[in-house]
């Protein structure tokens, strides 16, 4: 006879003890383009948790822009962990005592798994004939991008022309503020996200060029978009490192720590680093990234510490309300 016991309790199947465990509910919020990337990642975890635990997981993903998704945790949307586009989304989180302030030394390469940078991607033939960040500035030329203010990408996309700006012969901090915001005076569709972004230019077909992720840009031009877009790289871009952590104060009252520490672990096993390759992430693993190089053309880029002093100072000067995207941006639509 088979008598079954609640979680944590023994049953007796048999004359054999079996520990029974009910299912755990788990919470990844991320950004945007990740959505099919943890989709996949969260069976494989799965599977690999179930047969060196014996635990079920029923996982849940929350996506949206970046900024947007840390400040839903920061107000009480209760993640096990966040997968956030940038580390100062997850510093919001910090703030409000929710996340250990040493979260980068938790995980390997401050806790970015994989790296990314940014692309344009544009119709197929190039009509605009848009090869760099100057030619976004051109007349007729219609950009369609994120909002900084509430998404990730964006916050790349932004420093990612600045930094060009800056590294030009003879650039300093004012050419770069004029350059980005000739940049954003053709701005046609300010999105609150990257994937709503490409929704935007992909399926409503608005837009000459869409400022994206490099992955969501390879994502677009696979199957039946391989007809319709071509990515063109610029001589320069930026180093984007997503961020993931664990949300402390969720994981001890659910009882998740040493499963939320696996589940972000597991990005840096070989098969986390094979998937975040097959959606085409950049590895930091060599092998994956070999698997994966022919997919990767080589980008010159330039981190966000060495020319903007880290993200805590880039948040301040451009991003904050008043600071110098709001100065431009509102410049921009008087204009227009």
């Amino acid at each position: 006879m088979k008598k079954i016991i609640a979680s944590g309790i023994f049953a007796l199947l048999g004359g054999v003890a079996v520990q029974v465990y009910a299912a755990k509910d788990f919470l990844n919020v991320s950004y945007d383009p990740t959505r099919e990337f943890y989709q996949e990642y969260n069976q494989e975890f799965g599977q690999y948790w179930k047969k060196r635990t014996g635990q079920e997981i029923n996982f849940k993903q929350s996506h949206g822009g970046s900024g947007k998704q840390a400040r839903a945790v920061a107000t009480g949307l209760q993640a096990d962990v966040v997968t956030l586009a940038l580390a100062n989304d997850i510093d919001e989180i910090v703030a409000t005592g929710q996340i250990n302030k040493n979260w980068q030394k938790q995980f390997p390469h401050n806790s970015a798994p994989y790296t990314s940078t940014i692309v344009f991607l544009v119709r197929k033939g190039n009509p605009k004939k848009i090869k760099d960040w100057n030619d976004l500035t051109k007349p007729g030329v219609e950009i369609i991008t994120p909002n900084p203010k509430t998404g990730g990408a964006p916050r790349w996309i932004y420093l990612s022309a600045w930094g060009y700006a800056l590294k030009q012969p003879g650039g300093n901090d004012a050419k770069a503020k004029e350059l980005v915001k000739k940049l954003y005076s053709n701005v046609k569709v300010l999105d609150s996200g990257a994937r709503g972004s490409l929704t935007t230019f992909a399926e409503r077909g608005i837009g000459d060029v869409l400022l994206s992720w490099e992955n969501e840009a390879l994502l677009a031009t696979q199957g039946l978009g391989k007809d319709k877009y071509d990515i063109i790289y610029p001589s320069i871009s930026i180093l984007a490192e997503p961020s993931v952590a664990v949300v402390d104060k969720t994981v001890d009252k659910n009882g998740n720590r040493n499963l939320a520490k696996g589940y972000l672990n597991y990005l840096y096993s070989p098969k986390g680093q094979e998937l975040a390759g097959k959606y085409f992430f950049r590895p930091r693993d060599a092998k994956a990234t070999a698997k994966y190089a022919a997919q990767f053309p080589k980008v010159q880029t330039f981190t966000i510490d060495k020319v903007f002093g880290g993200w805590a100072k880039a948040q301040k000067t451009h991003f904050v309300n008043g600071a110098i995207f709001d100065q431009i941006y509102l410049c921009t639509r008087q204009i227009s």
